[in-house]
């Protein structure tokens, strides 16, 4: 198995974004993220996300992809329909996954947290491997940063309140920890 610093799981893939840089204290990892996305939104199972993430995805595919054209962001994994990962940024780096944000008091998220993204949407259903990859994924980041503890797992929703609105109401919370 290689290192936490790259992949997590023997069968995650890894396609590095150009989109991370280093955190400013290495050390302080302490929050973990849920988010979803689905490129173009509503619509499962095309290359896209991958393709936003690394920064190459050709904007006239689709008419969304001219409004996000100019968007630099990432996350450190993707959780897809399916339930493989790929992974984009190491976990020791800082991906632009949070934007404006704050968690308990502290802002810039990004620099403290891991963002996981899962291939979905605010409405409908997550599947049921998802969230079986997503507690594998979420107890192996909790083993290697001890800071990051069931109270410091949280949706982009609740750190960015009014601009954001993942995981959504779709995203079940319970069953989701009886994953962990």
């Amino acid at each position: 198995m290689l290192t936490i610093t790259h992949h997590l799981l023997d069968s995650a893939s890894y396609l590095p974004s150009p989109h991370c840089n280093d955190r400013p204290v290495s050390d302080d990892v302490s929050l973990l993220v849920v988010h979803n996305i689905s490129l173009p939104p509503g619509e499962f199972g095309g290359p896209y996300i991958e393709q936003f993430f690394q920064g190459e995805l050709t904007c006239n595919t689709h008419p969304y992809f001219d409004e996000i054209r100019n968007m630099k962001v990432s996350a450190h994994c993707l959780i897809k329909r399916d339930g493989s990962v790929v992974q984009f940024v190491p976990f020791n780096r800082r991906a632009w996954h949070a934007g404006v944000s704050v968690f308990e008091g502290r802002e810039q998220c990004n620099d403290f947290s891991i963002g996981i993204e899962l291939e979905g949407t605010d409405d409908l259903p997550y599947t049921d491997v998802q969230y079986q990859t997503l507690g594998n994924v979420a107890a192996a980041v909790m083993h290697h940063y001890p800071a990051i503890t069931q109270q410091r797992i949280t949706g982009h929703q609740d750190i960015a309140p009014g601009r954001k609105t993942d995981p959504g109401r779709s995203f079940n919370w319970k069953t989701f920890r009886d994953h962990l």
